[in-house]
């Protein structure tokens, strides 16, 4: 007898729960073409369906970011980077599910969604080495003309907004979030709009690991409805548009515009106007995107005799 398939209706990640979304709308997936085979006649093959964040969505998943954000940034850098290296074993025990995912949205050979899976497991592993390690190499003394110590530290900003890359279904989206969150800071995420399954599949490793409720909040949708009211939004510290250059219907320069309004920070897209373009995700990261979304605090203290 044959056996119908029961595919899934995915939700929303807000304050660490699945919510759905607030319009009651969803979308359908669909596999992207592959990149190993030939191309074929055969209609799109159909992979689920994803809820539509709306505006309500994303103010409720700023406020949720706002609440859990000085917990987060208040725990011990050694314990943040303990919790990470918890979700990076859960995505390893869900391997074969995010290879499958992967495959489904960026059209790879197994073989290379396998590669794209294991980058994406140690890239969140590398970022998670330097949660008590980058404050020394970012902060110091500071010689100063006087009885004084002067020390600089760095801080998380606070709430970040980020516009996941459009192509790099899982490995950009890790690239990311990891070096956002390593350091304190609580990230509302807006997933790509075609490839959304691998990174509600991060969202259930985050549910099942030690992240608190709240830290990471995604949202399945489009970023042209979504992104302009957290680039306005005033509870929002900073902004990671790495993924507007190549969202449908987004106009980055308008949302740095919109973000200048309460002095957002802004990590544009690499390149200028319209030859923004979305990195090469596989060249080996640096600390550039953990300090794009921190602050550097510095302390007077005078010398004692």
């Amino acid at each position: 007898m044959a056996r119908v398939d029961v595919k899934k209706t995915y939700k929303l990640y807000i304050g660490g729960k699945f919510p759905r979304s607030e319009s009651g709308r969803s979308y359908e997936v669909y596999a992207a073409p592959s990149t190993t085979r030939r191309p074929r006649t055969e209609p799109p093959r159909f992979l689920a369906n994803a809820a539509q964040g709306s505006r309500k969505d994303a103010r409720d998943a700023v406020t949720a970011a706002r609440a859990a954000q000085p917990g987060w940034a208040g725990a011990t850098a050694y314990n943040r980077g303990q919790v990470l290296y918890r979700v990076a074993e859960v995505m390893e025990s869900r391997r074969p599910q995010l290879v499958q995912e992967v495959r489904d949205a960026e059209g790879l050979s197994p073989a290379a969604a396998e590669a794209v899976v294991s980058q994406a497991i140690d890239r969140w592993v590398w970022y998670a080495g330097w949660s008590d390690k980058y404050v020394q190499i970012l902060g110091g003394l500071n010689p100063v003309a006087g009885p004084y110590f002067n020390i600089s530290a760095s801080e998380p900003t606070g709430v970040v907004a980020v516009l996941a890359p459009q192509g790099s279904s899982l490995l950009g989206l890790v690239s990311v979030l990891a070096p956002i969150i390593v350091s304190g800071n609580a990230a509302v995420v807006v997933t790509s709009a075609d490839r959304p399954l691998p990174a509600i599949t991060l969202a259930e490793c985050l549910a099942t690991s030690d992240v608190p409720g709240g830290v990471v909040n995604i949202i399945s949708g489009k970023a042209s409805e979504i992104a302009p009211w957290l680039a306005s939004h005033r509870d929002v510290n900073a902004i990671d548009l790495c993924g507007a250059a190549d969202a449908d219907g987004v106009d980055w320069a308008a949302l740095e515009e919109a973000s200048a309004d309460n002095l957002k920070r802004v990590l544009r897209p690499a390149g200028e106007g319209a030859g923004a373009v979305e990195p090469d995700w596989s060249q080996t990261p640096d600390l550039s995107r953990l300090t794009a979304f921190l602050e550097t605090k510095t302390v007077w203290h005078p010398k004692g005799r």
